[in-house]
């Protein structure tokens, strides 16, 4: 699920985990996708911006929740970024929603 993100940079582990993915995955998706370019510091460490970590949410949207195939996935956001943000945006929006629902209904039980 995503959470407010409050920091510049993040890596690759912390963005995983907020985007609730293996760092695996995510490391093959840099690959396949050209959208992904994170910054990397003089070590190799791959430094993720909220803007890079939208990008890879929109992945998520295509590929876990609408079951694209890869290809079919860059060719989504090649030809319909708007769309697919917008897609994104919204099934974030209402995971956020499902979350305070369910902490509310464990807090009146």
């Amino acid at each position: 699920m995503m959470q407010r993100l409050e920091k510049n940079y993040y890596r690759i582990r912390e963005v995983a985990e907020i985007l609730g993915i293996p760092v695996t995955t995510l490391r093959f998706w840099e690959k396949q996708f050209t959208i992904i370019k994170p910054r990397r510091t003089t070590s190799g460490q791959r430094l993720y911006t909220p803007a890079d970590i939208d990008k890879v949410a929109m992945i998520c949207y295509l590929v876990r929740d609408k079951g694209m195939r890869l290809d079919a996935a860059e060719e989504q956001l090649r030809s319909n970024p708007k769309g697919v943000e917008r897609g994104s945006r919204a099934l974030m929006r209402l995971r956020v929603v499902r979350a305070e629902l369910a902490e509310m209904i464990k807090a009146i039980r």
